[in-house]
């Protein structure tokens, strides 16, 4: 049973699939995030991320749910970000055909209740925050300050919005990350060899891109699932073929073989024999 979509539904389905004792290779989610340090190049990374983020209005499974940057560069990053937003999208995202809309009613509204939580909860808004419910329109938005109790950074959102969150240490982003479910994505921006070892060896994700965002999804060559929360098992290119295969094992023999000698009646000679097999073999 091969299934794509949230964890929860997720469970439902490996429930099912254990009353016929079939696989299951589950394609799930979670959040997503994406870790800038501050030896990164911060404008080619805005862009790189503004890019995934806001492809197809944010509603990818890979999607960039997050940012954890380093405290020192962002008002660097988020000034670069606002610049990319408007050579993507010009100055009214509303009008361009570049930029998508949020694909039912019913995601719509659950969408725009995150955003509401988050003006509850005093965030502050660096770019965005306008919808428009007759074109299920949300404006391409950057968000910081969150509480931690926020709903865009516990849920699984699919929403053109880019919470950030500062860090003051390595440590602590990492930390950050392992507090949660581990995801079906993580993306390092870094010029750091040290930095980027030291994050891929402390954490666990389905899939990771150094230095850019989402692409990896499009090379068949790699395995693409997630891990533990965000997925179990492999698909795309030949692990896709794997999943939905059973390796059958054979065995044919037409002739006499060695192991006829291991059969009864056990005389001296055959001890001797299974005592050097075992020693040497």
């Amino acid at each position: 049973m091969f299934f794509t979509g949230s964890p929860q539904v997720g469970k439902i389905v490996m429930s099912a699939a254990s009353k016929h004792l079939a696989s299951v290779t589950l394609e799930l989610g979670g959040k997503s995030p994406t870790i800038v340090d501050k030896t990164a190049n911060i404008d080619k990374t805005a862009k790189k991320i503004i890019w995934a983020k806001f492809l197809n209005c944010g509603q990818i499974c890979v999607s960039p749910d997050y940012v954890l940057i380093d405290k020192s560069v962002k008002v660097e990053f988020i000034e670069s970000c606002k610049k990319w937003l408007k050579t993507y999208y010009e100055d009214n995202p509303k009008a361009s055909d570049s930029y998508g809309r949020i694909v039912t009613d019913k995601h719509f509204e659950r969408l725009t209740a995150y955003l509401e939580n988050a003006k509850t909860l005093e965030a502050k808004f660096e770019v965005g925050g306008e919808t428009e419910n007759t074109t299920k329109y949300i404006e391409p938005t950057i968000i910081s300050d969150l509480k931690p109790e926020a709903k865009l950074l516990n849920e699984e959102v699919f929403v053109p919005t880019l919470p950030i969150v500062t860090y003051e240490s390595l440590d602590m982003a990492i930390a950050y990350i392992n507090s949660k479910s581990r995801p079906l994505a993580l993306y390092i921006y870094s010029k750091s060899k040290v930095n980027i070892k030291k994050i891929m060896n402390n954490t666990r994700a389905g899939g990771t891109c150094i230095n850019n965002s989402v692409l990896h999804y499009a090379n068949h060559n790699l395995p693409f699932g997630g891990i533990n929360n965000s997925g179990i098992g492999k698909s795309h290119g030949f692990f896709g073929f794997k999943a939905f295969s059973n390796e059958r094992s054979v065995l044919k023999q037409h002739t006499f073989g060695v192991t006829e000698l291991l059969f009864p009646p056990y005389t001296s000679f055959k001890e001797k024999l299974a005592r050097i097999t075992v020693k040497w073999f």
